[in-house]
């Protein structure tokens, strides 16, 4: 099971860098750099929430689950 995390495509949809996003949600770089990466273990609902409202999007924009089974 893998779920694949696409802030990078939403940070270049919506032509805003890594730190703006960092400052918009109020998390540290370091941690949103973990989550971009695809390095976290888990993520809050709120800071969820707090990245969909800065990035204008829906959790589906950012997030997607690919099974193991899953050649691509």
């Amino acid at each position: 099971m893998a779920v694949i995390i696409h802030i990078d495509v939403m940070l270049a949809k919506r032509k805003m860098s890594v730190t703006e996003l960092s400052e918009r949600v109020g998390i540290t770089m370091a941690n949103l750099s973990i989550l971009k990466n695809g390095k976290a273990k888990a993520i809050r609902l709120s800071t969820l929430e707090a990245i969909c409202k800065a990035l204008d999007c829906q959790p589906g924009d950012i997030l997607e689950y690919r099974s193991d089974e899953d050649p691509s």
